[in-house]
This record gives C-alpha cells, sequence and structure tokens, in this order.
C-alpha cells in the first residue's frame, strides 16, 4: 500500500488585526476617529464607507479589530470626523495626507500603535472637504462698522454665532445676546465655526475655533469667519459686538455693545454684501450699521473625491525649477510678430510639451452651454460674411459666455486684436488643432499625461472705477463645479495645479476637492 499524502498547511488568507492610534487635541463626544484603506474591509478609500473606531478612556487610544487579507499589502489612513446622527453622513475634519499611505506588509504579524498624523519620520495632516455640508463665509473688511461716535474709536470684537430657526415663529433668541450674560452657546449639532485674520501674525491668519467673545477687528483687518453646517437653510447668524472698557481690569470680560441678525434668506445663491443695523444691547436702539461680504461654499453633487491621496500641499524635492509654457507656446497676440501658433490650442500646448515645458498654464472660462473651454479674453470678435469675404467693418465684439461650445467652434471667431486693427494674424481654419476653443476635456486627453497643467479659472474681477471687467451670468459654484468635474474624471495621474485672481474662486476650490494644489494669483507693486 501507498504511503499516506503528507497534509499540506492551509495558507493563511488572513488575520485578525487591531489599529489602535493615539490622537491629541481631539473632543472624543463631538469628534470621532476613522479608519480607511485600500481593502473592502476598510472601504477603498471611500468616505462613505470609512470604519469608525472606538475611544478607550483608560489608555487614551482609538481602536478597531478588523480582518484583513494577507494576501496583499494593505495600505490605510487615519480620518477625525464628526458623524451626524440624524443622516448618517460623515463630515471630514482633518486627515492623514502623507504621499505615501500607512503599510502593513505581508510579513508583518504584530499591531503597532500609532500616533494621528506622524509616520515615515514626517507629519502630514490636512483639513478634510465639503462632503454633504456647506460653508458660509462671512468677510469683514475695509472697516465694516460704523457706529455712533461715542463708540467710533473704540476696538471692537465680531462674533458669529449660528443659530437655530424655529419655523412659524420668529428666531430664537438667545438670551446671552440680549444681555450681560458671558457663558457660550452649545452650537447646532454638526455645525463648526472657525476664525482668522488675513496678518502676517502665524497666531492668527490660521483657521481656529472662535473664542467666547469672537475676534478684535483692527483697522484695515481683513476677518474671516467660516461656518461649516450641514443645513444651511435652517440656520440663521447672530453676530455680536463686544468692546473692552478703558477702566476694566484684566481679567474683566468685554461689554457687550450691540448685535444684529442674518436670515438666510438674505443670502444670495453665491456670494454678495449686506449692510444691516447694528442694535444697541441695552436700550434696542439703532447703534449704527455693519456691511460684510459673504461666499456660499456648496460641495458638488457627485463624489469625486476619496482619501486615497492628496497633492494639495506636496511638492516633490526634485522639483528645483520647472519650466512652464504660458497659454501654451506663449502669448500669441501681444505683439504683431506673436507666435507661429495660436495660444491656448491644442498645437500650441503639445508644441510647448515637445520643447520640455513641465507645466503647461492655460485660461479656462465657460461656453453658454456651461462647457469648459480653453481662451484667455472675456471678448471675441465674429464676421456677419463668409471666411474668404470677411469685411473688417463687419466685425462685433462678443462675450465668450454668449456663445455655445458649437459657435465658438464652427464659426470664424476673431481675436480682439485682430479685430480691433483689421488685421488677420493667423490662416489656418483647415488645421484642426489650431482652432480656438478647444474644450478642457479635450485637453486632457491630447496632451501627453506626464506634462502637468496649471488651470486658471477665469473669473470677471472688479476695476479700479468699480466696475467689472464682465457682467458674469454664472453662479459662481456651478463655475467652478464644471470645471473641477472634467478635471476630477478626465486627470488621471497628470499633475494639476489650480490658480486664479479671484480669492473667493480660491476659496471654492480648495474646499470642493481635495486632490489638488490652489494658487491665488495677484498683482503687487508691494510684494518686496
Amino acid at each position: 500500500m501507498s504511503e499516506p499524502e503528507p497534509e499540506q498547511k492551509a495558507e493563511l488568507i488572513s488575520q485578525q488585526w487591531q489599529f489602535s492610534v493615539t490622537v491629541p487635541d481631539i473632543n472624543p463626544l463631538k469628534e470621532k476617529v476613522f479608519v480607511t484603506g485600500n481593502t473592502p474591509e476598510l472601504g477603498e478609500w471611500d468616505y462613505t464607507k470609512i470604519i469608525m473606531m472606538d475611544y478607550d478612556e483608560a489608555s487614551n487610544l482609538w481602536l478597531k479589530t478588523l480582518t484583513i487579507p494577507n494576501t496583499c499589502e494593505v495600505l490605510y489612513r487615519y480620518a477625525i470626523c464628526f458623524l451626524n446622527e440624524n443622516s448618517n453622513d460623515v463630515f471630514i475634519r482633518k486627515w492623514e495626507t502623507n504621499i505615501h499611505p500607512r503599510m502593513i506588509k505581508q510579513t508583518m504579524l504584530h499591531p503597532t500603535q500609532d500616533v494621528f498624523g506622524e509616520y515615515d519620520k514626517k507629519q502630514g495632516i490636512s483639513t478634510g472637504w465639503l462632503t454633504n455640508q456647506t460653508l458660509i463665509q462671512f468677510k469683514f473688511s475695509n472697516n465694516p462698522l460704523q457706529l455712533k461716535s461715542r463708540l467710533a474709536e473704540r476696538l471692537i470684537n465680531i462674533k458669529v454665532t449660528p443659530v437655530k430657526l424655529f419655523f412659524g415663529t420668529e428666531p430664537h433668541i438667545e438670551e446671552s445676546s440680549l444681555s450681560t450674560d458671558t457663558t457660550d452657546t452649545e452650537l447646532p449639532a454638526g455645525v463648526l465655526v472657525e476664525v482668522a485674520t488675513l496678518a502676517n501674525d502665524p497666531n492668527i491668519c490660521h483657521l481656529k475655533p472662535q473664542e467666547q467673545f469672537g475676534r478684535e477687528y483692527k483697522l484695515n483687518d481683513v476677518l474671516l469667519v467660516n461656518v461649516t453646517t450641514p443645513n444651511p437653510k435652517q440656520l440663521a447668524y447672530l453676530i455680536d459686538f463686544y468692546s473692552y472698557s478703558s477702566r476694566a481690569a484684566s481679567e474683566d470680560p468685554p461689554c457687550h455693545v450691540g448685535y444684529t441678525y442674518v436670515l438666510p434668506n438674505m443670502f444670495k445663491p453665491s456670494e454678495g454684501n449686506l449692510e444691516l443695523p447694528v442694535t444697541c444691547n441695552v436700550k434696542h436702539r439703532p447703534l449704527g450699521t455693519v456691511n460684510f461680504g459673504y461666499l456660499t461654499v456648496c460641495p458638488i453633487q457627485e463624489k469625486l473625491c476619496n482619501l486615497q491621496v492628496s497633492y494639495a500641499k506636496y511638492w516633490d524635492s526634485s522639483w528645483t525649477g520647472l519650466e512652464v509654457g504660458h497659454r501654451g507656446l506663449g502669448a500669441s497676440f501681444k505683439t504683431k510678430e506673436g507666435n507661429a501658433i495660436r495660444e491656448n490650442t491644442i498645437a500650441s500646448l503639445k508644441k510647448a510639451a515637445a520643447s520640455g515645458a513641465d507645466l503647461l498654464e492655460f485660461d479656462v472660462q465657460l461656453s453658454k452651454d456651461m462647457i469648459p473651454v480653453i481662451y484667455h479674453d472675456f471678448y471675441v470678435c465674429i464676421s456677419m460674411k463668409r471666411k474668404k469675404e470677411i469685411e473688417f467693418t463687419e466685425m462685433l465684439e462678443l462675450p465668450v459666455k454668449d456663445l455655445t461650445l458649437e459657435h465658438l467652434q464652427k464659426l470664424k471667431v476673431y481675436h480682439l486684436v485682430e479685430g480691433r486693427s483689421k488685421e488677420t494674424l493667423f490662416f489656418d481654419d483647415d488645421l484642426d488643432e489650431h482652432q480656438p476653443f478647444p474644450t478642457l476635456e479635450d485637453a486632457l486627453k491630447a496632451i501627453d499625461i506626464h506634462v502637468g497643467f496649471n488651470v486658471e479659472l477665469k473669473w470677471t474681477m472688479e476695476m479700479n472705477d468699480g466696475t467689472f471687467e464682465l457682467n458674469n451670468p454664472f453662479d459662481m459654484n456651478t463655475y467652478v463645479d464644471k470645471v473641477l468635474e472634467v478635471v476630477l474624471k478626465h486627470a488621471g495621474e497628470r499633475r494639476i495645479v489650480f490658480s486664479c485672481f479671484n480669492p473667493d474662486i480660491c476659496t471654492m476650490v480648495r474646499n470642493k476637492q481635495n486632490k489638488y494644489p490652489v494658487m491665488f494669483l495677484t498683482v503687487s507693486e508691494n510684494l518686496f
């Protein structure tokens, strides 16, 4: 009889693994720690499938035991989130953003204790992005308070408090707002209020939780108050004003000077300004007015971002100097000589890439049918006659926003320089890649993926005389969403930088996505 075959040891394809992490500066009653990763057990980087950990008060650790595979390397990250118990939505406050995630190798047998944000001898933590919540930003600048003479020279603290609306009745008025009570009020569930003063002082220029008596506003300050909420239409905003008495001791609280209310129906869809009366806290009489701007940032409707990687604060040490192609191969209408290839075309972008450009810079705006197209100027010239019968007396200047993509690509259009000088600079009607108004999607698909893009979002700017470059018909949220959707769907592994001269556009792009860096462009004679 033949000998029985020896039993083969079953391969261990999975194992129990305890994730443990210490997280300083967290409020376990309001915030929770979650873990996510590249396996189905860890949610595959999907922020809607991340795993909540349990807080162990005795060890001050966040713990979670999960089954993980032994057949591959397991990658993972931690995140600090708020869980909306009413909807089960997860709002990401902070998350680990080292360019390489944590790793459990196949050969590892024993778990390690992690420290939030620290691994591989590096520290990487970023704030989250808008998933199901909305950001309301209050902007106090240009000396917004106009108060009675006895208060005009005093420094004022400004505080913004979200309060729940009770439908069918007047807004609920907090007693602390109508008296000298100094107790701090509890914010509605899921609401976060942060404050920053734009200055060269690192102690105040970064967003921090709002303090009990708000933030002091000084002459020529720019004070930002960010309110993040899952239900913006259900909140009103109480703005309180405090001032310290000249006779007060150092430990005395400030005096409550006055207040005003902002109701949600006062806001336009994306941006605007409000001028409201300030009411005296004691006599309830008018004290003056407050003027401020606001910005509403809504999340992108499609779920296009995850927790796999972020390049928002990443810069490779080997990038000591980059060649950037401006409008592709360069501006072609600055001088009569210009370039042989029309700016902001596929041909220009390809030629710049072939010439060694690391990044290509170009301008993006929307056509009338809301397709992101590449073009620098807000206006074009069109002729009412056929291409070979053009008479420059027939030229008509039209905003790009008033023409559909089909019109822009099929009509004979001229640059403003050509229309005003009555001289055609390019005779390239039969060359497809030389035509103006390629779409952003076309550029992402046509250019070598190893060449990065600096995508400048064109938005009308205010001029010195108070007028604007263009009356933009698009809602700012809609405009930014259309551009981001194309990039997030089609960029793949391409390096992307977003840029804009409008600070509100930059704020929107930063808060709507978590993957790419945002660069604020400015022109100043006093930068250095």
